[in-house]
């Protein structure tokens, strides 16, 4: 019987973006069905009643919800695919997860509060989405992937962001290769992957897409 694998998302959320590229790279074909988030699906609702967030990966009619949960089940799932996105040995292992949870707990608001705020609070955000940005940078060290030679769990949860950097340097009015070149060189280098390149929006989409978003909550 053939699998049933479908994709609850949204086109600008560097979260959805995550399930997309953890596909790819496993080569796993689904349905990608695009979510109207002010008028959330039946179907939205049901797989995800706890946080009725996107994204939501159905497998075989059984929902696995929350991006970086998701990313590891896609791991686990379809094994027999490709190399493993995280490490056997259980220490590295664990320092990846710790390393996307803190990624998800850190670079998300700094970089929502750039485009959200003015004046002291917009600079005090520019500033801490630099350190977190820099003290990713220092884990990444000389590697060519966050994992060491293989692109896997946390460069898969961290590339998604890369298309909003331009909406956060437009409005905040600054530069971060300048400040993080070694993480910007890496940002281009899987940029250089199908599976990354085929799934970010154009990076200027999405500052279009931010605009709207700043006059329709009216922080203009």
């Amino acid at each position: 019987m053939a699998e049933e694998v479908v994709v609850l998302g949204f086109w600008a959320s560097m979260f959805a973006m995550r399930v997309k590229v953890a596909l790819a790279e496993k080569g796993v074909e689904y349905e990608y069905r695009e979510e109207d988030l002010p008028n959330k699906t039946s179907l939205l609702l049901e797989m995800n009643p706890v946080h009725k967030k996107i994204p939501v990966l159905i497998h075989n009619g059984k929902p696995v919800c929350e991006s970086a949960n998701i990313v590891q089940y896609i791991d686990e799932a379809w094994k027999d695919r490709g190399p493993s996105f995280l490490p056997c040995d259980p220490y590295q292992k664990a320092q990846a997860r710790f390393w996307v949870d803190y990624i998800d707990k850190k670079l998300y608001e700094a970089g929502k509060n750039i485009w959200t705020t003015k004046g002291e609070e917009q600079e005090a955000a520019k500033k801490e989405i630099l350190e977190i940005l820099k003290l990713l940078e220092g884990e990444l060290g000389d590697k060519t992937y966050f994992g060491g030679e293989s692109f896997g769990f946390v460069d898969i949860n961290l590339v998604t962001f890369y298309c909003w950097f331009l909406t956060y340097e437009t409005i905040g009015n600054f530069r971060i290769e300048a400040e993080c070149p070694k993480l910007i060189a890496w940002f281009k280098r899987c940029m250089l992957k199908e599976s990354v390149s085929q799934t970010l929006p154009d990076p200027k989409k999405v500052y279009e897409f931010c605009l709207f978003l700043q006059k329709y909550f009216g922080v203009e």
